[in-house]
């Protein structure tokens, strides 16, 4: 077979970024960028639901006559155990490299095509078990907060015009890199389905991902399920429905997050931050649940 890049734009990550990344905490402290998964949980049409089913409860022990430490319990032991079924996009979630795919031949980032690279058990270039760790600097984009709107409008784009003010104005710029975080106000309805739904989903155009690659960044993430905006409203020539994600994931191998709760860090205006988020390696899934966070 032959050889792919499965690490994307974090090929070549330097240890000093993450040196400089950690010299951003001053306080110490600690925002979650991740709400609640359960059962029922809104997610983006086309994935499967959230489940949480019981394996093991102390009660099913003992009714059955379990013994799962041999005979001696005299003190009654028990404990629960369960499965969770989900796709690995439920909530704050980070694509895999081989999440999309596009053409004729289906091809993924790096030329993996399904004819060489899916097994019956996923992809085996490119799936979650190859996704790096992600500990750098992130950058928080407040458009919602700079619009001083709740929530942007459903199908509202974000222009890479705007962002360059938006941050002129919060006073960061983007580097190389970096993990830049767009606040939609999106998960300020969470979790009612039907606010949600009425706001599905603003975010940001082909023109900011053109901006992100010229910037050198490594990841992108924001508040919505499907990070850029949707429907796209430039779809090209070829009549793309996701052009960011096919220039962000598929062509340049940018990490694309999705589902990030950004309403605590926008609370509190901290705009640049040391950012934290690691994937569960799990061979052929297409992407990770993550808890990332924000420290400062």
């Amino acid at each position: 077979m032959s050889t792919y890049d499965e690490l994307g734009r974090m090929a070549g990550f330097p240890a000093e970024q993450v040196v400089q990344a950690a010299s951003m905490i001053r306080t110490g402290t600690m925002v979650s960028l991740a709400g609640a998964r359960f059962p029922g949980m809104p997610l983006f049409p086309g994935h499967p639901p959230f489940q949480v089913l019981n394996y093991r409860t102390p009660r099913g022990i003992r009714s059955t006559g379990a013994k799962p430490w041999g005979e001696v319990n005299d003190v009654g032991l028990g404990y629960m155990a369960e499965y969770i079924m989900a796709t690995s996009h439920s909530g704050a979630h980070v694509d895999a490299l081989a999440h999309m795919t596009i053409g004729e031949d289906m091809h993924w980032f790096g030329g993996a095509t399904p004819d060489e690279c899916l097994g019956d058990f996923g992809p085996f270039v490119g799936d979650a078990s190859k996704m790096p760790s992600f500990f750098t600097r992130g950058v928080l984009v407040d458009v919602a907060g700079h619009r001083g709107v709740p929530c942007l409008d459903a199908g509202e784009p974000v222009s890479a015009d705007e962002v360059e003010q938006i941050l002129s104005d919060q006073g960061v710029e983007v580097r190389p890199w970096d993990v830049v975080l767009f606040r939609t106000g999106y998960l300020s309805l969470w979790p009612d389905a039907e606010a949600l739904a009425a706001h599905r989903t603003p975010g940001p155009d082909v023109s900011v991902a053109r901006w992100l690659l010229e910037r050198g960044v490594v990841a992108a993430g924001s508040d919505t399920e499907t990070f850029e905006v949707q429907p796209a409203p430039d779809r090209g020539p070829e009549g793309n429905p996701q052009p960011v994600h096919t220039a962000l994931l598929i062509e340049n191998g940018v990490y694309i997050m999705e589902s990030v709760d950004l309403e605590e860090i926008a609370r509190r205006k901290v705009y640049e931050f040391c950012f934290v988020a690691l994937p569960l390696k799990i061979r052929g899934a297409t992407g990770s649940m993550v808890d990332p966070v924000a420290i400062y």
